[in-house]
């Protein structure tokens, strides 16, 4: 055992992968719908193999934070400032409580527990899974007038707390919202119908029959020859789309086979009797239009094209704010379906009155030169591509950092947004700058998954092995009983806005389940919310709140940190 911990300790690259690799591997398991998340499990095996004493260089820890941090914000930046106006400013206020509810609970209880600023700080990040604080903190500390005895026992005593608190905040937070919180709003079966409620809502003034969502269908393509009265004389494509529409069918002409030659069309294109066309349409209208135009054939030729199927991220004004109603209905979505909506990552329900944000992606379905003209139209697409921009990545986050490092004094003490919050902050500015003029800083959503997730899990990586030989003393100075104190701290906090929420800011049984897990940043108990519900109504409360809990939350910490 002595030479293995010898080895870690000379080469503390490996344990650092070992960690990653172990906690990701860890996060993926899962038990019916529950599963630890890649955070919490590698904070765990960073703590276990920290028990080594291995040590690790504070400027890789904080490299990696701040590309956590910006990714973060880049990510968030449209939501967040949407947020701020409209109807998401009511979840975005509901945020903003939830924080300053969850800092008073953890400062009463530090203050009946006796425990000093560095516990009680600790027990706020770790039981409100306030992750992104860790790293402003840590710049904060550093930053105060202390000497070095205390400062670093601060440095030392608030990761320890945040790793014994955490895994229950997390655990605790995702079993509760998705178990106890619908009891607690009326029973799972009066949630059910408040959500089938919001599904009818989404619906309503759709022009379908009983039952067919047309959004959500997939796009098919089937060969018709054009036979029947109805071509007794040529007819455009134009006339041929206005007649199956008048029938209630949204079926486009995309290839025509004439003469024996492959044409693609435009609206004006003749047809007559003998010609054969490709009509292009969600399934349920096209399942059989024999009666209205010909016989359906079989040409392998004709069907021989490819579709495309495209994210593309709403940033024009024209098409931020439609419903999808209103979209499809736009000149440019001719032959065009909208596959599915996401919001920071999220499913969002694709329902008729469902309203398209800046920043929102959609995933179309059609012919290329379809595709690429409503990708033009709505925004900008993120086809696929192995490059980002590496000039706005390093100095956006150079300019942040830049600005986080300016500081002012009150009372002596330094104020500065710190140089995480600076990045954090940057990420967000020019996250929505990026979807307003979307001719710079692009950067593919799988390059952003990957800064966003190694970037959080190496940094929690490093904490849990800088920590895990001081987790122990830290407990046996803080005492075993904070890791109650920090279950009560999450359990009552999620009490209390449950009833906020539900009471005070009337907000539906899913609008208020999806605001509380989003008010706390954790993926995990909206991931569990959707598995019991079997719905993804929750996600559309869950993504305001999330993005202002990005910094809700963080400067939270700092207000337990000066008045615990």
């Amino acid at each position: 055992m002595e030479i293995i911990i010898s080895f870690f300790q000379k080469y503390p690259v490996i344990p650092i992968f070992l960690t990653l690799g172990l906690g990701f591997w860890l996060g993926r398991l899962r038990w019916k719908s529950f599963s630890l998340g890649s955070v919490a499990a590698t904070l765990l095996v960073g703590v276990a193999i920290g028990q080594m004493k291995i040590v690790v260089p504070d400027i890789v820890k904080t490299i990696f934070f701040m590309l956590f941090l910006f990714a973060m914000g880049y990510s968030v930046g449209p939501q967040f400032f949407r947020s701020l106006k409209g109807a998401g400013a009511k979840q975005a206020l509901f945020a903003i409580v939830e924080a300053v509810v969850c800092a008073g609970l953890v400062i009463v209880a530090a203050r009946l527990m006796g425990y000093n600023t560095g516990v009680a700080t600790g027990l706020y990040v770790g039981s409100q899974t306030a992750s992104a604080a860790l790293g402003l903190l840590g710049d904060t500390v550093k930053e105060m007038p202390l000497d070095a005895s205390e400062r670093d026992y601060l440095l030392a005593i608030i990761p320890a707390v945040y790793a014994v608190t955490y895994v229950f905040g997390t655990i605790g937070s995702a079993w509760f919202l998705s178990n106890i919180g619908p009891r607690m709003l009326g029973g799972m079966k009066k949630v059910r119908e408040e959500i089938a409620e919001a599904e009818e809502r989404l619906d309503e003034g759709n022009d379908l029959q009983p039952g067919q969502i047309m959004a959500r269908r997939p796009v098919i393509f089937r060969a018709y020859k054009a036979e029947g009265s109805f071509f007794s004389t040529p007819r455009s494509v134009a006339e041929i789309e206005e007649h199956l529409a008048d029938k209630g069918w949204r079926v486009f002409v995309e290839r025509l086979r004439i003469g024996g030659r492959i044409e693609t069309p435009d609206v004006s294109t003749k047809i007559s009797a003998g010609d054969t066309m490709v009509l292009g349409g969600r399934r349920e209208s096209i399942i059989d239009l024999s009666d209205c135009l010909g016989p359906e054939v079989t040409d392998p030729e004709l069907l021989n094209f490819g579709a495309e199927k495209t994210p593309v991220t709403v940033a024009t004004k024209g098409a931020a704010g439609l419903t999808i109603g209103q979209l499809r209905r736009e000149p440019y979505m001719r032959g065009v379906a909208v596959a599915s909506i996401k919001r920071l990552g999220l499913n969002i329900p694709l329902r008729y009155n469902t309203v398209i944000g800046r920043g929102d992606v959609l995933t179309l379905v059609g012919l290329p030169r379809d595709v690429a003209a409503a990708g033009k139209a709505i925004g900008y697409a993120d086809r696929q591509t192995d490059t980002s921009d590496m000039v706005f990545l390093g100095l956006g986050i150079a300019l942040g950092c830049i600005v986080g490092a300016l500081t002012f004094k009150i009372n002596g003490v330094p104020v500065g947004l710190s140089l995480s919050g600076g990045a954090l902050v940057s990420g967000l500015f020019l996250g929505w700058l990026r979807n307003q003029r979307p001719v710079f800083g692009r950067i593919p959503s799988s390059a952003l998954w990957l800064l966003n997730n190694l970037g959080i899990n190496m940094f929690i990586a490093i904490i849990g092995l800088t920590a895990g030989a001081s987790v122990v003393h830290g407990l046996h100075e803080a005492g075993w009983m904070v890791i109650l104190i920090g279950a009560v701290c999450t359990i009552l906090g999620l009490v209390i806005n449950l009833l906020i929420g539900r009471k005070i800011f009337r907000f539906s049984a899913p609008e208020t389940l999806g605001s509380v897990a989003g008010a706390r940043c954790s993926v995990a108990s909206i991931g569990a919310i959707q598995d019991t519900l079997q719905s993804d109504v929750p996600n559309l409360s869950f993504t305001v709140t999330y993005a202002v809990a990005n910094i809700s939350l963080v400067f939270a910490a700092l207000a337990v940190m000066f008045l615990a």
